[in-house]
């Protein structure tokens, strides 16, 4: 039988949701500490079109602070954090900050309503399984990573994340040169 991924995705999303309940961690969710995880090591290179039809080549972002957000439409968590990251976007922007959305979503007509709805200012793209595998396996969303300005990931953050504590982290990364 064939599922979408949408649908894949919405389902592990709801068991993920219902194991960090069942475990005691509640909404607020803590730095992701996955069996494979990337902290610390190169991100990823990957190069895709944003929905404006830009490019975004995550390899000449270095020299930037960067938050790599995965998202989806149908993801609550994921809405309520992106109008602090578009906040982010003006305010650290100009310290060599860049915040660079990654819709998991099938299609783009929900995203495209969704980013004019929240007014968001800084580069969606769509993404994939190929792009969420070389994320690590994107299995439940949102999933954020901070990397520093040599490309190298220093957070990762799975589900509804401590937005202060996140803050903090790209402030530090900033600081850094």
């Amino acid at each position: 039988m064939h599922v979408s991924r949408n649908k894949w995705s919405r389902t592990s999303c709801g068991l993920l949701a219902t194991l960090l309940l069942t475990c005691g961690l509640g909404a607020a969710a803590r730095p992701a500490q996955a069996a494979e995880t990337l902290l610390n090591h190169k991100a990823p290179v990957f190069t895709r079109h944003d929905l404006k039809g830009q490019t975004i080549n995550i390899a000449r972002l270095r020299g930037k602070v960067v938050l790599l957000n995965f998202w989806a439409t149908w993801c609550a968590p994921c809405q309520a954090e992106m109008p602090k990251f578009s906040a982010w976007q003006k305010e650290y922007g100009p310290r060599g900050f860049q915040v660079i959305g990654i819709s998991m979503d099938d299609s783009k007509a929900p995203v495209q309503k969704l980013v004019a709805r929240l007014k968001l200012d800084y580069p969606i793209a769509m993404g994939d399984v190929k792009l969420g595998n070389l994320y690590g396996k994107v299995l439940g969303l949102p999933l954020t990573f901070l990397i520093d300005r040599h490309g190298v990931v220093r957070g990762e953050f799975q589900g509804g994340s401590d937005l202060k504590m996140m803050e903090s982290m790209v402030r530090e990364l900033l600081e850094k040169k």
